[in-house]
């Protein structure tokens, strides 16, 4: 795969199709959709790939069961058939997981009625998934004893499903997709300007990481910016019947709250009325969400909103020790951008919990651009095939779609793969103790480029060592990822093609022997700026 600066000599001076504008999951899947039917495309985002709210997600994969209550049974409907398509798509990477949601005597429903929309959510979702279950208060106590039943009334089981790694790496694999395709593609780029001349827009951009400027055009412009749409149509003057208002959500990471042989989602309603969950992620649990009205995008955890959380599941679990702010390894913090019509007038009169996360996609066809509103990564695969029809009725010429800008590579290349590892005796070897199969992890996270993998531990053993104690990393894939995954900032490893700034303390990495070396594989003689960079980044504000 060609370098940033390979992608950024393309896109300078570079005459496309589509210029996307924006890396996060809509923007990717776009990027992918388009290259992928053999559009001209070039993929901008003024941070790393996926770095917004895309990476501030649940990390599931799932249909909007709470949907139902708003009678919104289309986009359930949608929403379960992307989650149907992404699970077979992605057999190693997206997993079906129960949710085992407890009801006490305050919560909206009672278990026989909760249960009925169960079967409903089963039913409307094609029977994707095993069937669901109402459960009585003995079968919680039973299934689960981490769950206080002292005023739970019984509950009910049904399923979805969630992504193993983080969120904000499934976005860069439609990236990569798309640069495999021939898309040009480059993290740290910002939209300085953007004007429509005869046939094209002329795009005026700039490197956020050197400062350096670039100039491209395009025929079509999609804007594909998430919380920031509407800023980025008012900057070029185009209208919409849409606009984006904003839902704050917070994740408190804590060590695993439930045994890891159960491996399923732990559903409560906190005292608003609203659901909660606790949602496994290896070795640590992630409680979650709030739901919080706020008038701008640039959101923080507050000690309120840590203190509403712990309080909720200290209440609903049965724990040796009560959690405490100490107990948080990292937390999430993040808006949902979503979509109202600007006809709407006042939205403080709208029943701010009832805005589901749907998407909408408008066309300004004499400017020619085409803007993305709202939406969750369970909905991609509808937004890219969506996008795609759009930019074709804008007279882009698109190949038919063979759907082979998405998914895991063939059967028969995974157990070629499994062959191979298993002739190396490589998870004999190099699997520690109370870890996942490492030749799951390596297939999982790079497909066919794992085979590389597999040939450079065969040449040199330290390939196969593990580079940061608990981080679960091994040399070999931070070679890998130099390569071939722009990784431009230190966080754009630790926080996004990796999950390690979430999973492990901020002082256990900075105290790991191995961050350096993380440092100078992936940026070679200026790793220490780059580790500088990033240390100074986490240090607290005064």
């Amino acid at each position: 795969m060609a370098s940033r600066d390979a992608h950024l000599g393309r896109i300078d001076g570079g005459t496309f199709d589509v210029l996307i504008v924006g890396g996060g999951i809509n923007g990717a899947v776009a990027a992918a959709s388009l290259a992928g039917r053999g559009a001209a495309v070039a993929l901008i985002d003024r941070g790393d790939f996926g770095a917004f709210t895309s990476q501030e997600s649940s990390n599931l994969v799932w249909g909007g069961f709470k949907y139902l209550e708003n009678y919104e049974f289309l986009l359930v409907w949608k929403l379960c058939r992307s989650r149907n398509r992404l699970m077979k798509a992605y057999p190693d990477n997206i997993k079906e997981i129960s949710f085992f949601a407890s009801l006490d005597h305050g919560s909206p429903y009672a278990p026989w009625f909760a249960g009925l929309g169960a079967f409903g959510y089963w039913a409307i979702g094609q029977f994707g998934t095993r069937y669901p279950r109402v459960l009585s208060k003995e079968t919680i106590e039973r299934d689960e004893p981490v769950v206080n039943t002292t005023s739970v009334r019984g509950g009910i089981e049904y399923r979805d499903a969630y992504l193993i790694d983080n969120d904000a790496r499934f976005v860069f694999s439609f990236v990569r997709s798309a640069m495999e395709a021939g898309a040009s593609a480059a993290n740290y780029v910002e939209l300085v300007s953007a004007r429509r001349e005869g046939d094209r827009w002329h795009a005026e951009l700039r490197d956020t990481d050197s400062g350096a400027t670039y100039h491209t055009t395009a025929r079509v412009i999609i804007n594909a910016a998430g919380p920031f749409v509407d800023d980025l149509n008012q900057s070029w003057g185009s209208t919409t019947e849409h606009r984006i208002v904003y839902s704050k959500g917070i994740h408190l990471v804590v060590p695993r709250l439930t045994t890891e042989q159960h491996q399923r989602v732990l559903a409560f309603f906190d005292d608003t009325k609203r659901l909660f969950y606790v949602i496994p992620m290896g070795r640590r649990s992630v409680i979650g969400t709030t739901d919080t009205r706020v008038d701008e995008p640039f959101t923080e955890v507050t000690e309120q909103d840590r203190q509403f959380l712990l309080d909720q599941i200290n209440a609903r679990l049965d724990l040796p020790q009560p959690l405490t702010t100490a107990d948080i390894i990292s937390e999430r913090c993040g808006v949902r951008p979503l979509v109202v019509k600007r006809t709407a007038g006042n939205t403080d009169a709208v029943d701010w919990t009832s805005l589901s996360r749907k998407h909408a996609i408008e066309c300004d066809r004499k400017r020619r651009v085409v803007t993305i509103f709202g939406g969750k990564l369970t909905d991609c695969l509808n937004v890219g095939e969506e996008v795609a029809a759009v930019v074709a009725e804008l007279g882009v010429p698109l190949e038919k779609d063979r759907h082979n800008w998405f998914g895991e590579p063939a059967k028969a290349t995974r157990d070629e793969f499994y062959r191979q590892a298993r002739l190396m005796k490589l998870d004999a070897l190099r699997t520690k103790p109370d870890t996942e199969r490492l030749t799951d992890r390596l297939w999982r996270r790079y497909g066919r480029r794992a085979f590389t993998m597999l040939e450079a531990i065969r040449d040199d053993p330290r390939m196969g060592d593990d580079i940061m104690d608990s981080a679960d990393y091994l040399r070999v894939e931070l070679q890998m990822q130099a390569r071939t995954e722009m990784i431009t900032k230190l966080e754009d490893f630790m926080r996004r093609r990796s999950k390690i700034d979430l999973v492990v303390r901020h002082d256990d990495i900075v105290a790991s022997a191995g961050l350096k070396e993380v440092a100078e594989i992936l940026f070679g003689n200026d790793a220490e700026r780059r580790l500088d960079e990033y240390l100074a980044a986490r240090q607290p504000s005064a």
